[in-house]
């Protein structure tokens, strides 16, 4: 145990922000955050750059000088290195993250579960890759998963896709264990994940007897995540294995509410912020409460629950790098959180999402769209920039 540390985080620190952005890099995150200011403006882009791609106009140039090099580490592991080293330069892990989603073919979800297994692999050579993350369904049907979820019988053939999702999923996990390398399973939408926990607490039970192999996701916009967590954990306790999550505010609120809207039932969402924002922090306190049969990861972009984690580790007297609780936000988001955690020795993971540039487009779509709709979240990217070119040019 350390002594109780009295060091506020400063996340308006923007010097140490940005420390390793240029003037013109900065410049150039600048215009394009104000462009995801504009919801219209995002709408307009995203249905061009599909015009583009569908007629082979030579559009990859533009994004990859643009969105593509602000949120995406690297084309394939290997290109990733050097943002590895770079983010590791100031104490800053990463998660590899291949971002393959919204496929139907077989085959592309072996390849891309064989793909899942590289990113662990490399993660047990590199200190600075601390866990591996994955999404269902980018190894898995959405609509397959659906029918599941649905208690629709299934045809044979659907019955063995299901088994080979099944196949994947331990695949995957197997190789976690065998080289002691956590991997994250990333949040989907609520319609599927009956069978997604299903999945994935029996890994744990299979996995987890040591060490937090197998680690979840909960989204905290949805009203019952935070019993279901307690559940879990439960569960996990009763059974003995050792609990591993994320939490996350959430990522498909639009598209849940919809869904809910178009097929007669009750909104999974929280019914306003202010309710997501309590259940997440409540989530926070009793992750710390029980940080002695959980491992945990705080994936956030909101400097109040950042702060409070920061603090409820302090005032619990755990070392700052305690090797079972993490911060972590999204590669190109939120810098003045990521580096300044760093700085006060905290554990900071960047979520690094690689691939090719159609590959990626599913993923960059929706960080376009998160920031369009998250007008204080994109409002306070611009602010912070703008602040630390401000900075720069009073020659501090």
């Amino acid at each position: 145990m350390q002594t109780t540390k009295t060091t506020q985080v400063d996340f308006y620190n923007t010097k140490l922000a940005f420390h390793n952005q240029s003037n013109h890099a900065l410049k150039e995150a600048y215009q394009l955050f104000r462009i995801m200011n504009s919801k219209s403006l995002v709408e307009i882009g995203e249905k061009l750059v599909n015009i583009a791609f569908a007629v082979k106009f030579p559009v990859k140039p533009i994004i990859r000088n643009t969105i593509y090099k602000h949120f995406v580490g690297g084309t394939s592991i290997t290109d990733c290195g050097k943002t590895i080293e770079r983010l590791a330069n100031s104490n800053v892990g990463s998660i590899l993250d291949y971002a393959l989603e919204g496929e139907e073919s077989e085959e592309l979800f072996e390849a891309t579960c064989r793909e899942i297994i590289r990113t662990i692999e490399y993660a047990n050579k590199n200190k600075n890759v601390p866990f591996s993350a994955f999404k269902i369904t980018g190894i898995a049907s959405l609509d397959l998963l659906t029918k599941v979820c649905s208690n629709v019988p299934l045809t044979p053939d659907e019955s063995q896709r299901f088994k080979a999702i099944e196949d994947r999923v331990d695949a995957i996990f197997k190789r976690g264990y065998e080289l002691g390398v956590p991997v994250l399973i990333d949040s989907e939408q609520t319609w599927i994940q009956p069978i997604l926990d299903k999945i994935v607490l029996k890994e744990m039970a299979k996995f987890n007897k040591e060490k937090a192999v197998v680690q979840n996701t909960y989204q905290m916009y949805r009203h019952d995540a935070l019993e279901r967590l307690k559940k879990h954990h439960r569960m996990s306790i009763e059974n003995g294995f050792r609990f591993g999550l994320k939490i996350v505010r959430g990522a498909y609120m639009e598209a849940e509410r919809e869904r809910a809207l178009e097929h007669g039932y009750p909104s999974p969402i929280q019914p306003n912020k202010a309710a997501t924002d309590r259940d997440f922090d409540a989530a926070i306190n009793y992750m710390i409460e029980n940080h002695n049969t959980i491992d945990f990861m705080v994936a956030t972009h909101n400097e109040h629950s950042s702060l409070l984690l920061a603090q409820l580790i302090d005032e619990k007297g755990l070392d700052r790098n305690h090797p079972g609780i993490y911060f972590s936000q999204l590669y190109g988001m939120s810098d003045h959180i990521t580096y300044n955690l760093a700085e006060n020795g905290y554990n900071v993971v960047k979520y690094l999402p690689y691939g090719e540039i159609k590959t990626m487009m599913p993923y960059l779509f929706r960080r376009a769209r998160e920031n369009s709709s998250m007008k204080g979240q994109t409002s306070r990217e611009l602010q912070l920039i703008k602040s630390e070119i401000h900075r720069r040019k009073g020659g501090e």
